[in-house]
């Protein structure tokens, strides 16, 4: 048998129908271009996320992007960021002129890590030229918001959610004292998500969301998606063309209902593996580890179902990680590295001087992280040839 490391045709088959006929009332009306599926959309996510606007755009690039582009961000400005994200998180801040700003990752959630920011933020090296804060909520699990919007407010910068692996997560604030359980994309000045196929909430081609609780930014984001046309054909700003195409928010309104049970079925999925691998006794013998749902005991403490983690990515770190993906793929096991160069470290940034720098943890999970199957779908049959797989290599490797 082989396992996917994702099979969208399983998700896709009871929703087929109901996908298609969005997608012909779309076409015989032909109003191909925003319209009332985008902004019907636009409102179930901002309420979905617990935010007051939900501006529908082209990809969750073209979020950040657009989002950046609102808050003036240019040339000179830094935006504190991590090193361990995808290309995109830095690639909008490269494209506006400015320079990404690195803080070195928790090795436990690989998120940034906030005591390393509150060190990069006072160096005097970079006063006055942070202009913003992207944490990423990577792999479905957020970052450690209480901390990261003190360190804004303390040196009163915006901070803008990469939520692209984690709509629907939720964190335990306790900014109010007792906790207070809120989205992903509802904490920082603007949340930033992607609809690309392979997301928990995937598109059937790109498109992406910018979650805003300020009225009026949210209006300044809305100009800059069309051109910065506001009225049309007056150009105050220049902006993009970052509209939602409404094929796409047709096929994901219909799945936004299902994304409780989805998020629901990935954690279940991640209990099996926890206690599959916990059989094998590797994670004991150092071969692999874990990964760790950090706020996990304040949801149960809730007595209920709450998505402190939505596993994007069910990601180990593994031994060998070259070798046993390598052998993994030959068993017909899907699996893939997220992400095997640090930005720091990429060809794009070298002119820059950026793959000069070092930061140890960043480095260490491009070498050591590898993602397991998790999607909803996935069977427990599945579940235990992976298992016996990883145990199987490490049973006749060297390591």
């Amino acid at each position: 048998m082989r396992v996917p490391l994702l099979d969208l045709h399983q998700q896709l088959q009871p929703l087929r129908d109901e996908i298609l006929a969005g997608i012909t009332e779309v076409l015989d009306s032909t109003g191909y271009i925003m319209g009332p599926r985008v902004e019907a959309l636009e409102r179930e996510v901002a309420a979905y996320c617990q935010a007051e606007h939900g501006i529908g755009v082209t990809s969750g690039t073209d979020a950040l992007l657009a989002v950046l582009m609102a808050l003036g961000i240019g040339p000179g400005d830094l935006v504190l960021t991590t090193p361990y994200t995808f290309v995109a998180t830095i690639g909008c801040v490269l494209r506006l002129g400015a320079m990404p700003l690195f803080a070195d990752i928790d090795p436990v959630t690989f998120n940034i890590d906030p005591v390393k920011a509150a060190a990069v933020l006072a160096d005097p090296a970079n006063a006055g030229r942070v202009k913003a804060i992207v944490p990423v909520h990577l792999f479905g699990q957020c970052a450690d918001m209480d901390a990261i919007m003190a360190l804004a407010e303390r040196y009163g910068l915006p901070v803008i959610e990469d939520a692209a692996q984690a709509i629907g997560a939720v964190y335990p604030s306790r900014q109010g004292g007792a906790v207070a359980w809120r989205r992903a994309g509802s904490i920082g000045i603007a949340g930033c998500f992607s609809f690309f196929p392979s997301k928990n909430l995937g598109g059937i081609g790109d498109g992406g969301m910018i979650t805003v609780n300020d009225a009026e930014l949210a209006a300044r984001i809305r100009i800059i998606r069309v051109h910065g046309g506001e009225p049309k054909y007056h150009h105050a700003v220049l902006g993009g063309n970052f509209r939602l195409d409404p094929i796409q928010a047709v096929a994901l309104s219909v799945k936004l209902p299902h994304l409780p049970a989805w998020h629901q079925a990935r954690r279940r999925n991640a209990a099996r593996y926890q206690a599959l691998f916990a059989a094998t006794g590797l994670a004991e013998r150092g071969a692999i580890s874990l990964p760790m749902a950090v706020y996990a005991g304040e949801a149960e403490a809730t007595g209920s179902e709450i998505d402190h983690h939505i596993y994007n990515q069910y990601v180990i770190r593994a031994r060998n990680r070259d070798a046993l993906k390598a052998y993994l793929l030959e068993q017909g096991i899907g699996v893939e590295v997220y992400y095997p160069i640090p930005m720091h470290k990429q060809g794009c940034v070298a002119h820059l001087g950026l793959n000069e720098l070092s930061y140890p943890e960043a480095e260490r999970a491009a070498v050591e992280t590898l993602a397991l199957p998790i999607y909803p779908e996935l069977t427990e049959e599945m579940q235990r040839l992976v298992v016996e797989a990883i145990a199987g290599y490490y049973a006749g490797a060297a390591w």
